[in-house]
């Protein structure tokens, strides 16, 4: 059973291809060991992000382990991850839509048990080491962008740092809602929310606040999506721009999730799927 269906995996696969930088195919000498194929160890990357699992236990006689992670960095040392996390916001919001004028920021703790420069003692597992990961999303969940931070980091601090991650996306518009849970309720939230022309949406400390009856409930769904692909619940990495790696791609694999099918709807192509 493949980790993603096909109609998901191809589309990221050839822009993916696309923004890979030009190698030299064959070595001056020609003595050297064939360089394993670029699409053989994305495969695998996708495997170890939805399931999770070590790279040695991914690896067999065609890859090894040593040739995951080196190309892992190599990928991110090239930028291609986040230059295709643009690419797929900007086709999902020329082609569907991007809905900014409410947008919801929310925190999700994952573990961290290796721990590492992103990891710090979590509140909600008894100390252990964990990961806080900081989402924005559009009105209907679609990611925006991530941070990520040591888990016993307070939420409202990250906001600043995270609203930053929308830079990307261009001109915002004018009237921009906020919606955010009750543990940024803080006067000095409100007052950088409306520096930046920002109207806050928060709900207040000490009234009942259903997920039901607010937009904020999209963030929730969104974190549950993340957390469907295991590598970001049980994080073993230690390194904090690897870390960012996985976060860019599992929202690159959201994005394009939301983006078939919403387009499936609205539009008919050759291999459209049932």
């Amino acid at each position: 059973m493949p980790a993603l269906p096909p109609y998901i995996i191809e589309p990221i696969w050839e822009q993916f291809c696309a923004l890979l930088p030009q190698r030299e195919v064959k070595h001056p000498w020609g003595s050297h060991r064939p360089r394993i194929d670029d699409r053989l160890v994305f495969d695998k990357l996708v495997q170890i992000l939805v399931f999770g699992c070590a790279y040695e236990r991914i690896s067999d006689e065609s890859c090894s382990a040593t040739t995951l992670r080196r190309r892992r960095d190599e990928w991110i040392g090239s930028g291609v991850m986040e230059k295709l996390q643009e690419i797929t916001l900007d086709a999902y919001d020329r082609i569907v839509g991007l809905e900014l004028s409410d947008v919801a920021v929310d925190c999700c703790i994952t573990k961290a048990p290796c721990g590492g420069e992103k990891a710090g003692r979590s509140p909600v597992d008894r100390g252990k080491q964990g990961i806080k990961r900081s989402t924005v999303v559009d009105a209907k969940g679609i990611p925006l962008g991530s941070i990520a931070a040591p888990a016993n980091r307070h939420d409202s601090p990250l906001l600043e740092e995270t609203l930053d991650t929308l830079e990307v996306l261009g001109e915002l518009p004018e009237r921009m809602s906020v919606h955010l849970d009750r543990g940024y309720d803080s006067q000095t939230i409100q007052e950088k929310l409306k520096c930046r022309g920002l109207e806050p949406m928060i709900s207040e400390k000490g009234k009942p606040a259903p997920l039901q009856a607010t937009k904020r409930w999209v963030v929730e769904r969104t974190n549950s999506w993340n957390n469907a692909h295991k590598k970001l619940v049980w994080c073993t990495e230690r390194r904090d721009r690897v870390i960012d790696f996985w976060i860019a791609f599992s929202e690159v694999i959201i994005t394009v999730g939301r983006f078939v099918r919403e387009a499936w709807t609205r539009y008919r192509w050759e291999s459209r799927p049932r």
